[in-house]
């Protein structure tokens, strides 16, 4: 997959697309040809031509789209969405979402103004090992979670989820989300209690709100059951556990949360995934100068799940950096393991 800034926007969705027959595959190749044409698609995305790459324009579309559907107002189009119980052939979707698309030129224009965000529980995985392995290190089993790029603080609730691997389980027997063969590899738990739990996003969702809800459920792609499944129960989650997300950048915001010395026997892990390619140079640097000073503070590990430099195309990595083996203080991240864009499967090791 490339995203070329020098290519128009109908050759980013159609190298998105590939060759996909999934429906996803089926509508960017189809929004391609429909862009070139000048179409509903070439009104929806005006003042969008040069936008760049990484903003995915692609997707912004079809998310709006999703929302129409998800809210009862193109009942043509349910049959195409597996999510919704549908079964129909994707190839052949196209003329009814094309007639969606003429009615609605303004609303998806403006749709186009939200960027995805789909806080994807099962990245949990990720933050589960890596806690893991900083309370085996410091010895530490009360933690105090700080999320940057929260969105609507999900994998916040780490703790209330249920995992199941070979010969190893960790969290509540009756948590309606429940994550089963995750992990590949040897898994070691370590139990631990979740003393403070705190995130930040520039765009903060609040879950609990039936339009924070559908932002989510609209950028999960239709066709992805499990994901809809696992962010379902999520939700339900958070309706009864919900966690505190401020709306701030992560380096201020870090410095502010850090600033606070917490008690000697708890242990501050600071967790995020893919969103670290986002952050200007400068704000990353702020936040590894932040972490690194409070280092030598506190005891504190970063938990993190990105991908490497320069390695775009491949899987994220799982790393911990912080804390030593024995539990010393130790910027240095070693990686845990390499895990899939959503967090499943997780291969440790």
């Amino acid at each position: 997959m490339s995203f070329d800034d020098g290519a128009t926007l109908a050759e980013r969705m159609r190298a998105h697309a590939g060759d996909s027959g999934h429906l996803y595959g089926e509508l960017m190749r189809a929004m391609a040809d429909d862009w070139d044409a000048g179409g509903p698609v070439r009104d929806i995305c005006r003042g969008w031509e040069t936008a760049p790459a990484r903003t995915v324009v692609q997707l912004r579309l079809l998310a709006g789209l999703f929302r129409i559907v998800l809210t009862e107002r193109a009942p043509d189009l349910v049959p195409y969405y597996p999510c919704l119980g549908g079964t129909a052939p994707p190839d052949q979707a196209w003329p009814a979402v094309r007639e969606v698309l003429g009615r609605h030129v303004d609303e998806l224009h403006t749709a186009l103004d939200v960027a995805p965000q789909t806080n994807e529980v099962g990245r949990s995985t990720a933050l589960l090992v890596g806690v893991f392995e900083a309370v085996r290190r410091s010895g530490l089993t009360k933690v105090r979670l700080l999320e940057p790029g929260a969105s609507a603080g999900l994998n916040l609730l780490v703790d209330r989820f249920r995992f199941e691997g070979e010969g190893w389980a960790f969290g509540p027997v009756d948590s309606p989300l429940v994550m089963r063969d995750c992990f590949a590899g040897t898994v070691e738990p370590s139990a631990f209690t979740v003393v403070e739990r705190r995130g930040c996003d520039l765009a903060p969702v609040d879950p609990n709100r039936a339009e924070g809800a559908l932002r989510l459920r609209s950028f999960v792609w239709p066709f992805h059951l499990e994901r809809h499944d696992r962010l379902v129960h999520a939700l339900a989650l958070a309706r009864h556990n919900p966690a505190t997300v401020d709306r701030a950048g992560a380096s201020a915001w870090l410095a502010s949360q850090l600033a606070r010395q917490p008690d000697e026997d708890v242990l501050t892990i600071v967790w995020h995934s893919i969103t670290q390619m986002y952050w200007p140079g400068e704000e990353s640097a702020a936040v590894d100068a932040t972490l690194a000073a409070a280092m030598r503070r506190m005891p504190l590990g970063r938990v993190a799940m990105e991908y490497a430099a320069g390695a775009a195309a491949a899987r994220p990595l799982v790393s911990l950096g912080g804390l030593a083996p024995d539990g010393s203080p130790d910027p240095d991240p070693v990686t845990l393991g390499s895990v899939g864009d959503h967090g499943v499967p997780l291969t440790v090791g």
